[in-house]
């Protein structure tokens, strides 16, 4: 018997001062006692006391792994968009994997990649993008008020290919990203729109004037529609907001991943789930 399966015996010990110090060597010893914690639960075999006990153990187990890959996250250097989002969706999919998302966005982008050569414009390559994402992929944002979780889920929404704004423009934003387009997430209130940069200085080409550095931008929720700045503008205006350069800005990866974490939450909090809430809730204090 391996000192994890000895540990995972005396959980059941009925002594609370035992039961304690059991379930903090556990804790500590953390994922590599989870296959033995998951086959405890699955056999049942010492009552429904226990089994509520290593269920509950698996369940804080998960969110400190997941905290600790988050917290590293923001700590690399690159902090990838794609793994931040994987991240915070295993807090609704535990056993999400990721080879399945990396493989759904991969074929994404050989699909839209063929399509491109290097005498397209920006806005050509991106009319190409969206015939393909949108029309042949069918994605598609959902209008809601409020979404579910499967909806912000990366992996569900890959699937599914409907979602929240903010999920279906993190993976179209991922996609172009990996073909070299410089399009990024800008945070706007209640919605969620992209940023296509003007890296070439084509504004000045086409004596076009843009104070942010941005070509153009695309609103997902539209099916890719071209918007300028003026619209932006105007879109605040229509909610009585005062306008700042975070609304035509792209914003950090960082703010994009604690944005999807606190859609995450609110879905939770609809769904009457205020276990998962709260651990969210704990994850957005800890970054």
């Amino acid at each position: 018997m391996t000192k994890i399966e000895a540990l995972i015996r005396l959980h059941e010990d009925p002594n609370n001062q035992v039961f304690e110090q059991v379930k903090n060597e556990l804790v500590k010893i953390g994922d590599d006692a989870m296959s033995s914690l998951e086959k405890a639960a699955q056999k049942n075999c010492f009552g429904d006391e226990f089994n509520e006990r290593v269920v509950s153990l698996i369940n804080e187990i998960q969110r400190n792994v997941l905290k600790d890959e988050l917290i590293q996250w923001i700590n690399s250097e690159e902090k990838d968009l794609l793994l931040g989002s994987i991240i915070v969706s295993k807090h609704h999919d535990t056993y999400l994997e990721d080879s399945l998302v990396y493989d759904a966005i991969q074929s994404l982008r050989r699909a839209i990649w063929l399509e491109f050569n290097d005498y397209q414009t920006s806005f050509e390559q991106i009319k190409i993008f969206n015939r393909i994402f949108f029309g042949v992929f069918q994605f598609k944002c959902l209008n809601k008020e409020s979404y579910s979780p499967e909806e912000i889920d990366i992996s569900k929404v890959l699937e599914s290919k409907q979602g929240a704004p903010l999920t279906i423009g993190l993976i179209y934003s991922i996609i172009a990203q990996s073909l070299d387009l410089p399009v990024y997430g800008v945070n706007l209130p209640n919605s969620f729109v992209l940023a296509f940069m003007d890296y070439n200085q084509s504004n000045f080409i086409i004596n076009q004037q843009n104070d942010f550095g941005v070509l153009f931008y695309i609103n997902p929720k539209a099916l890719g529609d071209i918007l300028d700045a003026r619209e932006i503008d105007a879109f605040l205006s229509s909610r009585n907001l005062n306008p700042n350069r975070s609304h035509f800005e792209p914003c950090s990866n960082s703010s994009l991943i604690k944005r999807m974490i606190e859609d995450l939450m609110i879905s939770f909090q609809h769904i009457g789930d205020d276990r998962k809430a709260s651990d969210l809730n704990e994850l957005i204090n800890s970054i």
